[in-house]
This record gives C-alpha cells, sequence and structure tokens, in this order.
C-alpha cells in the first residue's frame, strides 16, 4: 500500500487532575495514511494484501512510536485503523487484528499480553481512540488507558489510517482493580 503521510504524535503528561506527575507520562503513537486500493469495490473475502503492508507499515510505526518515548520502555500498548468511507470496515479488522502485532511485539521483545485493537469508518479528521493496555500482562490496571489521535484532511474515501501507540502508563495511575482470580472465581460461579 502507498503511504500518503506519516504522522508521529507525543503526550507528555506533567500533571493531572492538579497533581504533578513523576516522571511525566508518556504516549507516542505512529500513524500512517495509506492508500486503499479496494476502495470503492465491492467487498472482498481475501485480506492477505492487508494483512501483509499492515505488517510491513506496523514495523516501520512502531519504531518511529518507540523512538518518541525516548527509550523509556513502555508498559502499555494499542492499535487502530479509521477506514474511509469508500472502504470496507473488514479491511481495518485485518490490518490490526491479524500479524501487525507481531511487529509490535518483535521491537519491544515482549508482548504475553493481548494488544487491543479498534476498527472503524470515518472520514478525514475524525478521532481514533487507541485502547492501551498492559504488555506482558492484560490486568495490569496502571497500564489500562486510552490515546485519541487526529490528522487533519485523512483518511479520505479511499484512503486508511493505520496507527500503533506506546505509553508509559496511565498518569498518577492510583486505582486496585478485581484481580485475575476474583473475576475467574465470579464467573464460574454465574455459570455454575
Amino acid at each position: 500500500m502507498e503511504i500518503r503521510q506519516i504522522h508521529v504524535f507525543v503526550q507528555e503528561i506533567a500533571e493531572q487532575a492538579g497533581r504533578p506527575v513523576r516522571p511525566p507520562a508518556l504516549r507516542a503513537a505512529g500513524c500512517a495514511v495509506l492508500a486503499n486500493p479496494r476502495a470503492g469495490h465491492p467487498a472482498a473475502d481475501d485480506f492477505e494484501s492487508d494483512v501483509a503492508a499492515s505488517v510491513k507499515v506496523g514495523e516501520l510505526l512502531t519504531r518511529r512510536a518507540l523512538e518518541a518515548l525516548g527509550g523509556r520502555p513502555p508498559i502499555a500498548y494499542g492499535k487502530g485503523a479509521l477506514v474511509g468511507e469508500s472502504g470496507d470496515l473488514e479491511q481495518g479488522a485485518a490490518m490490526i487484528h491479524c500479524r501487525i502485532g507481531l511487529a509490535m511485539r518483535t521491537a519491544i521483545r515482549a508482548g504475553n499480553a493481548l494488544i487491543p485493537g479498534t476498527a472503524k469508518m470515518g472520514g478525514p479528521g475524525e478521532a481514533l481512540d487507541i485502547v492501551l493496555g498492559g504488555i506482558d500482562n492484560g490486568w495490569n490496571y496502571d497500564a489500562m488507558d486510552t490515546m485519541t489521535v487526529r490528522v487533519s484532511g485523512a483518511p479520505r474515501a479511499d484512503e486508511i489510517l493505520l496507527a500503533v501507540a506506546f505509553a508509559t502508563g496511565r498518569p498518577n495511575a492510583r486505582i486496585a482493580g478485581a484481580s485475575e482470580s476474583t473475576v475467574r472465581d465470579l464467573v464460574a460461579r454465574l455459570r455454575g
């Protein structure tokens, strides 16, 4: 797929809710605006070209996002796709749910937990909320967060905005949720 634009967004949060964040929390997203050669055509069932493109572009975006963290190790990651209106939502799902995660995990040499992913249809300037979750522990509440990205003028009807994001943790995270074992026990009781 042809790349029209690459954007790297960095959020450095030094204060949250009237409290300093030390060290500042970082979120970084690498985004690519890609031409969608199948836009305007009937939906297809073969997504291999989308998956292959996502891996190649994912390697580039992952590298750019990690560089933007300035060497700080991420504890959270996420991915997302915003498909222009002449495309197929399933193209976005194929780009984020099949193999892009392998590129992300390879770069950080970690990633036992499922990578949260969001795919939706939208037009130029539409917001894409990237859900972030723990890299090795999906139950790490301090890693659970969201990063919103928006690219002015993208995606056009015949484009896809593909994004990967990493973060050092939610600013001033301080909640304790139910443990994995508590939830498993509850579900087991509910199922009888």
